[in-house]
């Protein structure tokens, strides 16, 4: 089982670029409450650990190419964020045939008597990283976002 820290960088970084990805090609203002939750400052105006946790991962995602974005908002948001081209066709293409076999559980049930187009879309990482989100299963939101970012032969996982 992985720490916890890393669970939770997983699944914000999942929420983000479902976000991003809904609003692609527009700029958003990527808000930290709206991934991790609400957060109070404390008496001296310092966010909580969780809340700083969640707004690294997404200076992450930026550093590592994932996103752009203008400027950030204190320590709240990312203005205008969008996703990058490399992460935008990441999250467009169809995941391996591993990968799948190893979440059929996120699969549809009568998968194969629907069209190639339609089975080629339900195979695609944003759409399984938004059914693991669904699922709530910390193991399984990991394992989407493993195989979509460091597993296979794409140009993202080839970059590390």
């Amino acid at each position: 089982m992985a720490d916890i820290h890393v669970e939770e960088f997983f699944k914000d970084a999942a929420i983000a670029l479902v976000q991003l990805y809904s609003a692609f090609p527009r700029r958003i203002n990527l808000f930290v409450e709206d991934i991790a939750g609400p957060d109070e400052p404390d008496e001296f105006g310092l966010h909580s650990k969780r809340h700083m946790a969640c707004f690294g991962a997404l200076l992450w995602l930026e550093e590592e190419g994932l996103l752009r974005y203008v400027d950030t908002i204190r320590q709240e948001a990312l203005d205008q964020a969008v996703l990058t081209q490399k992460a935008f066709v990441r999250l467009s293409t169809p995941a391996s045939a591993g990968l799948l076999a190893r979440l059929e559980n996120l699969a549809p049930r009568d998968q194969d008597q629907l069209p190639e187009s339609v089975r080629q879309d339900l195979s695609t990482h944003i759409h399984l990283i938004r059914n693991a989100l669904r699922s709530g299963s910390s193991a399984t939101i990991s394992q989407v976002m493993q195989g979509a970012f460091f597993g296979g032969t794409s140009a993202l996982a080839s970059d590390h």
